[in-house]
Order: C-alpha cells, then structure tokens, then sequence
C-alpha cells in the first residue's frame, strides 16, 4: 500500500485499486506525472502514473490545482479536459511527499488536512471558469470518483468503473463526495454507494446519473475532443456564468438563485460574445465567439 490509512481518500491497497508501483529508485517529476497541453483552446490534463492507476501524490495534487486556476486566468484556454493513461483514471490519493504533520496529532489536524487538501482540490474542479470535462478511461476510486464527479460533464469508457472506497477501511468519505453524490443521483442512492462500497460500472453509472455518456473504449479521446472544441467554440464567459449558476443553485432558495441569475445576466450582457450572439441573431448569421 503506498497511501497513509489516515487519508480518508488514499488509494486502494495493490491488486485492488491502488499503486504497485515500487517504492524505491528516484521519483519521476511532477511534469511526466501530469502531462498538460493545449491544443485549438482545450487544456488537456493527464495523469501519467499508469503503475500506480493514477494514484495522486500531494505534489501532483498541487500541480492539479495550479493548472485549473490557470485554465481560469487565460483566455487562450476555452475548455478542460481531465484525463488519464492506463487502465486507471485515479485510483485515489497517495500521500507520499506530503509535508509531514508531526510525531503528534492534536484536534483539528485532520479537518485542516482535509479542507487543505481534498476539498480544496475538488473546489478546484468546481470553481474553475472554464468547463471542464472528465474523460474517465478507467477505474475512478475514492477522491478520484469525486474528482470526475466534480467535473461539468463526464464522459466514460466503457471498461470505467466508480467505487466509493471509503467504507471498506471504516473511514468517512472526503474530498466533497457527500456533497457532490446526493446532488447527482439523491440520497437514497448516494448512501447504498457510500454504504456498500461496490464497483459500480460504466452502464450503470450512466443509469443512475453518475455520468453524461458511455463510449467505447477506443473512442474516449474521440469524443472527448469533439465535446471540448464545441465548448472551445463556444460564448466562454458566458459558460461560466451559466456554470456559477447552476452549482449555486444546488445550495440556493429560489430568490437568491433568481437574483443571482439577474446578476449574471447583467454582467453577460457586457461581454463581446453577447453582443456578436445578438448580432448574428438579428444579421441571420453563424456567431463567431471570442471567449470575451
């Protein structure tokens, strides 16, 4: 096992779901763990730890972070992409390389560690201002389930499965899965995951609502490139806003989401992509977006 047992959302021992990469020899950079190129405005994030089913280390995790907040900041990029090499989309958190907490814990240490980690990772996800879509090309376990489930639309090969893994070592779900499963597919639902643990596979996490779409296996790439460039061509702040609001929703009485759309609204119509859309609207004409 390469993950601490104190990480609620630590990889599955080998053979399961987890790393059987070795623990000796030099560790790779963060650069090859996470491979990252744009390409005609998609960000395309990969996890590259094929051995370990992409298990994430506390400095990828960070590089992770780093790159969605980017994504926000750069208007060259119109659309993310979270991918993975392997037969592992993310099998969980390895917590090598994570600053040591000390010989002692004391209370309030492991809720630190968590808002500090797995929930700031997730409202990574969330926050970002550009869509983001998980192209889940294998098993999705623990904080990498919520890592896909965070994401604004999941696509799945059909060899994916998503597994709640907390319960099989007695622990409570972190990085916002309690949050983010009752919002996708109920309560009820949520909990039979939650409390049993079982694989649940790709079909099945189509049915129930875990995911926008199955595609084959060798096809992952395909569409998840046709999905994003339509995002990419798409009114970019717009999107954004269209994203705030609907997770703001989730959380929101109906006049605060009424009052938050009228702000959106507001400062939709003083974007470039509003105007050309009204424009092309009234010329009878194909829009051509800008992200601005």
């Amino acid at each position: 096992m390469t993950s601490s047992p104190e990480s609620p959302g630590a990889a599955e021992p080998a053979g399961s779901t987890g790393s059987t990469e070795p623990l000796d020899g030099p560790s790779p950079s963060v650069d090859s763990l996470i491979l990252h190129a744009t390409d005609n405005g998609v960000s395309w994030i990969t996890l590259n730890r094929p051995a370990a089913l992409n298990a994430l280390t506390w400095d990828q995790r960070e590089h992770l972070i780093a790159l969605l907040a980017d994504a926000s900041a750069d208007p060259g990029v119109r659309a993310v992409v979270i991918t993975a090499t392997g037969k592992g989309f993310c099998a969980g958190a390895d917590l090598r390389g994570a600053p040591s907490a000390g010989d002692e814990r004391i209370a309030g240490d492991v809720a630190r560690m968590i808002r500090r980690g797995a929930q700031r990772f997730i409202g990574a996800v969330l926050d970002c201002e550009k869509p983001v879509i998980a192209a889940v090309n294998g098993t999705a376990a623990g904080i990498g389930a919520h890592l896909a489930l965070a994401c604004d639309l999941v696509l799945a090969a059909e060899s994916a499965r998503f597994i709640e893994v907390f319960v099989r070592r007695g622990l409570v779900p972190d990085g916002g899965g309690a949050y983010l499963l009752p919002r996708l597919i109920g309560p009820q639902r949520a909990k039979e995951l939650m409390f049993f643990g079982d694989a649940v596979p790709a079909a099945e996490a189509e049915r129930l609502g875990l995911v926008n779409r199955v595609v084959p296996d060798g096809e992952l790439e395909k569409v998840a490139r046709e999905w994003a460039e339509r995002l990419a061509a798409g009114p970019t702040r717009a999107l954004a806003l269209t994203k705030q609001l609907v997770n703001a929703s989730l959380d929101a009485d109906r006049a605060a989401a009424f009052a938050a759309e009228a702000t959106a609204q507001e400062i939709n119509m003083t974007t470039a992509d509003a105007q050309e859309g009204v424009a092309s609207f009234v010329a009878r004409r194909k829009p051509t977006y800008r992200g601005r």
